[in-house]
Formats: C-alpha cells, sequence, structure tokens
C-alpha cells in the first residue's frame, strides 16, 4: 500500500519520523515534502498535496503534519472525497479510520510526541473503515459533490 505524507516546516521532524516507520513496517511512503524543518513554507500548499494524492490514486492513504494538525487537516479537507481526520491518540486515530473512514491522517508536530505519533499511525492503519458507518460516510460524500458546485 502506498502512503502519501506531507509537513509544512512544524511538521516536517514528526514527518521524517513517521515517513522512517511506514518504510519499516513496509509501506511505499510518497514524500510530498517539505525538505527542512528550518525554512517556513504554507501548510496549505502540503495539506492539498497529500489531499491530491489520495484523490487522484497516487497513495490510498495520506498522513499531513502541521503545527497543530489542524490547518493542513482544513487545507486537506478542501480536496472533494478527502475525509482528513486531526488525531490526538491512538483512540482517535482509530476511531477516525472504523467510524469516519478518514483516508488523512492529520498530527501536530508541535503537540503530539514521537511515541504517541507512531503509535496513533500503526492503529489508524489497523482499523478497518465498518460498513455500519457507511451511510454518514456517503453523506459526507453527498456534502462534497454540493459543495464543490458552489465553487
Amino acid at each position: 500500500m502506498r502512503i502519501a505524507i506531507g509537513s509544512d516546516h512544524a511538521g516536517y521532524d514528526l514527518k521524517t519520523l513517521l515517513a522512517s516507520s511506514l518504510a519499516a513496517w513496509g509501506y511505499d511512503v510518497l514524500d510530498l515534502g517539505t525538505t527542512s524543518a528550518t525554512e517556513p513554507v504554507d501548510y496549505p500548499d502540503y495539506g492539498a498535496a497529500v489531499g491530491r494524492a489520495v484523490i487522484n490514486g497516487d497513495a490510498e492513504l495520506g498522513v499531513a503534519l502541521c503545527g497543530s494538525g489542524i490547518g493542513i487537516a482544513m487545507a486537506a479537507n478542501k480536496v472533494p472525497g478527502v475525509r482528513a481526520a486531526v488525531v490526538h491518540d491512538v483512540t482517535s486515530a482509530h476511531l477516525a479510520r472504523e467510524h469516519n473512514h478518514a483516508n488523512v491522517l492529520c498530527l501536530g508536530g508541535r503537540l503530539t510526541g514521537s511515541v504517541v505519533a507512531t503509535e496513533s499511525l500503526r492503529a489508524w492503519l489497523n482499523a478497518e473503515p465498518e460498513s455500519r458507518h457507511d451511510a454518514r460516510i456517503e453523506k459526507l460524500r453527498q456534502l462534497d459533490h454540493v459543495l464543490s458546485e458552489k465553487g
């Protein structure tokens, strides 16, 4: 499975760690940048890039990181079809995938420690989207369609 990963400068160090973990676990990693923790960049560019990679089929899932995880999730969620979830622990990561069928996991490099982030990523990847939530996910898909028509 291919996982797209991207971050701004504030999420860079955690992105590097998680990309290494993904590779060690046998995933194909599509690193969309950034390449530095010291050169400021704009999180919307990287959130959108991860979202587009997932929706365009360049990756099955995505991981996006910024300082809090919030801004990059907002950016990723602007891509119709993306269900990006900011998570803070193993439980929220697991539920984001199981209940909300999150296809992009978002974490805050300034808020989430490396152990919690790694365990949360593993929990998210191991969770299976439950079909009992399909009707709700369909409503989200319909919102993507309605909102994209309005421009």
